[in-house]
């Protein structure tokens, strides 16, 4: 039986949540999570997936997961540095980083994983990390495990950052400084000012860590927020998942040798946790060779962003400033935002509510994720859903 103390934290704080909006209810998926998803026997238009490219239920990917798992088992069976390397993983590593245009690549369990592991293996309480306002949860974990001090920049402000920059490199403070940003910002589609966080970089001897969770497999034809720019040879850490448009679930960090034989020995998840599944391993690495084969997933999906975020933006809702296919829909207040996003359920469009503290309180909204699996019926019929609960919860005239 729980403590009379644990118990009385739980309610309170369970029923505050709930009183507030912000409470969370998990939906159990009766299918694939493709550009359709059954629940409670209902198929419902998906527009939550992080399956960028459909990769999630390829065939090709299904293919190679399955022979993966009948030669080398379900599991790998150890951690990578005892006899946890199967050769499924050296090939895998081996293809990110010609896919990223490194020397070298890591691959971890997860992204999270892979933040939690590479900054901390790098940056400890003599050094300091400039961090994007709005980077991830796992970039701001992975600074604290760190130990180092983080000191904040201002989203995407390149004044606010050279500015942060100068003063940590003036204070003689710091053995070491970082500076970190996601590629691309899950919540509201933007991307970082890459070029200029460079040439900030290059002015105060900066280590550079690019968080590309959204980016892979999106930007770049692919290759990502660094490729899109042209700036891969300027880049210290290139960081990403396995489980957005790859597909299949996993993180990666891309960068010298040097660096990538450091994290093997040092980056505590790769040492301490039991290696990806040979049949993730294999899955992850033949959705890389269709991603380099052909750019035709990746033109599908930029078409498909276009197309519902125009009909969005027609209707009157507020998308915000996205350049990439993840198309916001800010509702605002987080009761009604949950209101919004039942009722778009209702109606057979599944589009789950994000507020706080996921986004800033009073910026609730639907984080719609078109893909290239979706087809232009789909998105039309999403359109015309949200056009009706837009006007009945007057969010649109």
């Amino acid at each position: 039986m729980a403590s009379s103390a644990l118990n009385k934290f739980l309610l309170e704080n369970l029923n505050d949540l709930r009183s507030k909006g912000l409470y969370n209810e998990i939906d159990i998926l009766e299918s694939a999570n493709g550009p359709e998803i059954t629940i409670g026997n209902k198929k419902y238009i998906n527009l939550s997936s992080n399956n960028y490219l459909g990769f999630a239920t390829n065939e090709r990917l299904i293919e190679a997961s399955c022979e993966a798992t009948k030669k080398y088992g379900v599991g790998a069976g150890a951690v990578r540095t005892i006899n946890g390397t199967l050769e499924i993983h050296d090939k895998l590593e081996k293809k990110l980083a010609e896919f990223k245009s490194t020397e070298s690549a890591i691959a971890f369990q997860s992204g999270f994983n892979c933040n939690m592991g590479a900054i901390s293996a790098v940056m400890n309480k003599q050094d300091a990390i400039l961090s994007d306002a709005l980077n991830h949860a796992s970039i701001i974990d992975g600074c604290r495990l760190s130990g180092a001090k983080i000191l904040k920049f201002n989203h995407s402000d390149m004044d606010d950052l050279r500015r942060v920059a100068k003063d940590a490199c003036n204070s003689g403070l710091y053995n070491k400084i970082m500076v970190i940003t996601d590629g691309v910002f899950s919540m509201d589609g933007d991307v970082c000012k890459l070029p200029d966080i460079v040439e900030i970089a290059e002015e105060f001897n900066l280590i550079t860590y690019v968080d590309d969770a959204h980016g892979s497999g999106v930007m770049g034809k692919g290759a990502g927020t660094t490729k899109h720019f042209g700036l891969s040879k300027k880049v210290d850490f290139q960081m990403g998942t396995l489980s957005k448009a790859v597909g299949v679930v996993g993180g990666y960090v891309a960068g010298t040798k040097d660096l990538i034989d450091w994290l093997k020995v040092r980056a505590r998840p790769f040492l301490f946790s039991t290696s990806l599944t040979p049949g993730a391993a294999a899955a992850c690495l033949e959705a890389i060779n269709i991603m380099m084969e052909s750019t035709e997933l990746n033109d599908k999906l930029w078409d498909n962003g276009n197309y519902l975020k125009k009909g969005l933006k027609d209707l009157g809702f507020n998308i915000g400033n996205s350049f990439t296919p993840i198309t916001p829909c800010i509702i605002g207040e987080e009761k009604l935002t949950q209101k919004f996003s039942k009722r778009l359920m209702e109606e057979g469009a599944y589009a789950k509510a994000i507020v706080f503290p996921t986004v800033p309180l009073g910026t609730g909204r639907m984080r719609n994720m078109p893909t290239a699996a979706h087809t232009k019926e789909m998105l039309d019929n999403a359109i015309e859903i949200y056009a009706k609960v837009g006007r009945e919860l007057n969010v649109i005239k």
